[in-house]
């Protein structure tokens, strides 16, 4: 099975509804997910932001954050995690901020990807990030980039269900 048929799988089993904040993937995880029948009633909505701005706007990252931090960081992946579940009836958000390359950026190398994980337990969030580096043309970096985020979705679910948070 697929790893996106797995994820609609475990989100239809987990009574998970999904919202995304996509930079890097430009909206790669929803358009993955929205291939396997079914998948229509477990994404709530998928945000595209490129833009530092739109990424301000519209997912409440803040400019110092990206200024402390710059816009290829977890920090910044977790605010736009945070963002997404804001106005959202969904209860577990995916970001991804990074770059896809062929050039470096800021002394920041390629292949780049910062990731978010954000579930929603009633007032409750449990917040999970990470970065990782892959290699391949752009095409191939935002494919396994959405693919990663999506195959990461269950282990931080699990984390988040016994108290964990970072």
């Amino acid at each position: 099975m697929s790893i996106p048929a797995n994820i609609v799988k475990y989100l239809r089993e987990h009574s998970l509804l999904l919202t995304t904040a996509e930079s890097c993937t430009a909206g790669k995880i929803v358009t993955l997910l929205s291939e396997i029948e079914g998948s229509g009633e477990l994404i709530e909505s998928g945000y595209v932001v490129y833009s530092p701005e739109a990424k301000q706007r519209l997912l409440r990252v803040s400019p110092s954050t990206i200024a402390t931090f710059n816009l290829t960081s977890c920090e910044v992946a977790r605010e736009m995690a945070l963002g997404a579940l804001h106005d959202s009836t969904a209860n577990v958000a995916v970001a991804t901020t990074g770059i896809l390359g062929p050039e470096d950026v800021d002394g920041i190398p390629a292949g780049t990807i910062c990731f978010a994980w954000a579930f929603q337990f009633g007032q409750d969030r449990r917040l999970f990030s990470r970065k990782h580096r892959f290699s391949g043309s752009r095409c191939q970096v935002q494919l396994l980039a959405a693919e990663h985020a999506l195959k990461l979705l269950p282990h931080f679910h699990r984390r988040a269900l016994a108290g964990e948070q970072e």
